[in-house]
Order: structure tokens, then sequence, then C-alpha cells
């Protein structure tokens, strides 16, 4: 029997009676989503790497999105990926702005380690319990968080013909590159 969504999320219910899952619903969803409370993370995602049924040995993709003015203003995006089963499973985890922390999935999925740098970096969101949480993408002396809606845009003009003073038009006398005539070996 193939493993579906449905049961992926009844063998959660069933093994965490305490924790509060929510399955993601409206038009717009495509996958099988569950969010669930951040102290529950590490725990969930243990059991569905380890579990004999489910097996969710990958998670190919971790990401943040700012949803602002909403409350809680962030979520943490975990897809993942059970090979045996030809399965996508989709976590998500509802951050606070006030204190947007989560814990660290390191050590459950090392691939989780630079997916999180990442989210860090542009999120402002701080993963507990990783080992090494500095900038990835962005230089050290960064200031402020990128991606957050409320950042400023730091705008800065494309310079044209057209808005650049003391630029000049081309001279039409310039001559064009014309394509080189190119001989290969099997000519």
């Amino acid at each position: 029997m193939a493993l579906t969504p449905e049961r992926v999320e009844a063998r959660l219910r069933e093994r965490f009676p305490g924790v509060a899952f929510e399955r993601q619903q409206g038009e717009a969803v495509r996958d099988f989503t569950l969010y669930l409370p951040a102290e529950s993370l590490v725990e969930v995602c243990t059991f569905l790497r380890d579990d004999a049924e489910l097996r969710f040995a990958m998670m190919p993709w971790m990401g943040g999105a700012d949803y602002l003015p909403r409350v809680p203003r962030f979520e943490c995006v975990y897809n993942l990926l059970s090979l045996e089963q030809h399965l996508r499973f989709t976590l998500k985890v509802r951050v606070s702005e006030e204190q947007p922390r989560v814990p660290s999935v390191v050590g459950v999925w090392p691939t989780a380690n630079w997916h999180e740098r990442e989210t860090y970096d542009f999120y402002g969101i701080t993963f507990t319990g990783h080992p090494d949480l500095t900038r990835i993408l962005l230089p050290e002396d960064w200031v402020g968080w990128p991606l957050r809606k409320d950042s400023p845009l730091g705008y800065e003009e494309v310079a044209f013909t057209h808005n650049t003073p003391g630029r000049r038009e081309p001279s039409p006398a310039l001559k064009r590159l014309a394509p080189k005539k190119v001989r290969y070996r099997a000519q």
C-alpha cells in the first residue's frame, strides 16, 4: 500500500497526541502541509526520519516567509522527502516577531545547516542549537534582514544614456562587431 499524506498525518497524531497539529487549508494550498508548534519540531522531525513506515530521510529545502502585518509574522517551512515511499510532506512553524526563534533540526538532517543559516541571514530568525549560525550569503557587516517586508529597498537608479549627466551617445562611426567565422576541425 502506498503511503499517503493523510496516513502521515494520522501517524503523527497517533504518536504525538498532545501536539496541536493543524492542517493548512484553502484553495491556494498545493502541497499537503501541517503546522506544528516550534517546541515539538525536533521530536516530530526525528520521528518522521526514523519511523520504519515513513522514512523521511531527506530535507531538500527549508526556508522562511514574512507575512507582515499578520501575527505571528513569520513562518519556517520544511519540505521533507521520503525516497522509499516516494512522498513529499511539508511542515510549517509559525514564528513571532518579538522572539523569532525556532529549534535547529541540523541534528536530524545535516542539510538544514545551510538552509537555516540562509533563513537567519535573510529574515533574522534564530535557530537555537545551531552549530554555526552566521551569515552565509551576505557580508558579516550587513545590517538588517533583507527579505523582511519592512526592510528598506535601498533603491539605486540604473545608469542609462538618458539619465546620466555628461554621458554621450556612442559615435555612429564606431565599428559594429561582426560575428567571427569559425572553422571547425570536422569541416
